[in-house]
């Protein structure tokens, strides 16, 4: 691969291909992101830089970071870029930036299991206090569109005998279980759009966000699939810290930028989407995947034997909604998605 070629070029003709005549809303506009350093906010970046650039739109992005230096070591070919602008500040007290947005994507959340256990509160107000000050900024810039990237973890746990959660189950985390800030935080955020749509005239857009994986998606942290191929690329032995009988599904990273861009441009005010995919595997048949997919000859240590007569445990979306008011669907296989996300970590990130 040549030097100065992107090494996500093919992902990007991808998510071009499935939006292109989207774009057009953007030509000669400004967009604000918050969260645009993490793992959503980089292909949210990557993919608009490429549309901004083959398709001529002139449009600037500016993105919401609390280190812009670590960011411009992080990705330096997104914050060097001419057409993104980085604007320092804290999710909850930003000061806004001056001028007009038309379009405001809210994805800055530390989706962290550690940050959710040892210091709820300010998961909750990070969540709360930061959706409320970007919705205030939408106002205040006159952004026609904001989109807020949620979870589907506002449904609570999945009950058992539901194999794919759709968006009008109206179950909901305990909120009297201290454990359940992010969870209850995201829906307080999502009520938070509905009420300033409704105060403001906002066209809001919510995407149920569900599991991913795909290139600028860290390894270390408590995503399992991430750590599985961490695992497999460091040449020792994959670890289930579990039994391995939940079951997850995992949405490849640029099926994941289309899904975004389409409910942000698209979709109709105050109506959830869920976002990810329906092929529902246990996190044991996960780590085989990972296994086999990436060359190696890694073993499988499970740390726990599964209980017998236990109810399933599921994490797993209904996207029928999705496939059908947006045409959505998931493209890229998992095998596949597994196969670019190790390519890129172990390589391909480099040659940037």
């Amino acid at each position: 691969m040549p030097q100065n070629q992107n090494p996500l070029s093919e992902d990007l003709e991808h998510i071009l291909a499935h939006t292109g005549t989207m774009w057009e809303e953007l030509r000669g506009k400004r967009i604000f992101i918050t969260g645009g350093t993490g793992f959503f906010g980089c292909w949210l970046l990557e993919s608009f830089l490429w549309a901004n650039t083959h398709l001529g739109l002139e449009a600037q992005a500016v993105v919401l970071s609390r280190n812009p230096e670590a960011f411009a070591q992080k990705v330096p070919h997104l914050a060097r870029h001419p057409a993104i602008s980085l604007h320092q500040g804290d999710v909850r007290t930003f000061p806004f930036p001056s001028g007009e947005f038309s379009h405001i994507i809210h994805a800055a959340t530390e989706a962290s299991a550690k940050l959710n256990a040892e210091a709820p509160l300010l998961m909750l107000d990070t969540i709360v206090e930061g959706t409320r000050r970007a919705l205030d900024f939408a106002v205040a810039c006159k952004a026609k569109k904001f989109l807020l990237t949620s979870s589907g973890a506002v449904y609570g746990r999945q009950p058992s005998e539901i194999t794919h959660l759709p968006e009008d189950y109206v179950g909901a985390p305990d909120p009297l279980d201290a454990g359940a800030a992010y969870a209850n935080g995201k829906r307080l955020a999502e009520h938070l759009c509905a009420l300033y749509s409704k105060q403001h005239g906002l066209e809001t857009k919510i995407a149920r966000c569900f599991a991913f994986v795909g290139p600028h998606l860290p390894l270390d942290t408590h995503f399992a699939i991430g750590n599985f191929i961490r695992d497999v690329l460091k040449g020792g032995t994959i670890h289930v810290n579990g039994d391995g009988s939940p079951y997850r599904s995992y949405l490849y990273a640029a099926d994941l930028a289309i899904w975004l861009w389409t409910i942000l441009f698209r979709a109709p005010s105050c109506r959830a989407f869920n976002v990810g995919s329906e092929e529902n595997l246990t996190i044991t048949q996960i780590a085989r995947i990972v296994g086999a997919v990436i060359p190696s000859q890694c073993d499988i240590s499970i740390a726990k034997n599964p209980i017998a007569g236990k109810p399933a445990e599921r994490y797993i979306p209904s996207t029928q909604r999705a496939r059908a008011e947006l045409g959505l669907e998931c493209w890229i296989p998992l095998k596949e998605a597994i196969q670019k996300t190790a390519a890129w970590h172990s390589c391909g990130k480099n040659l940037i």
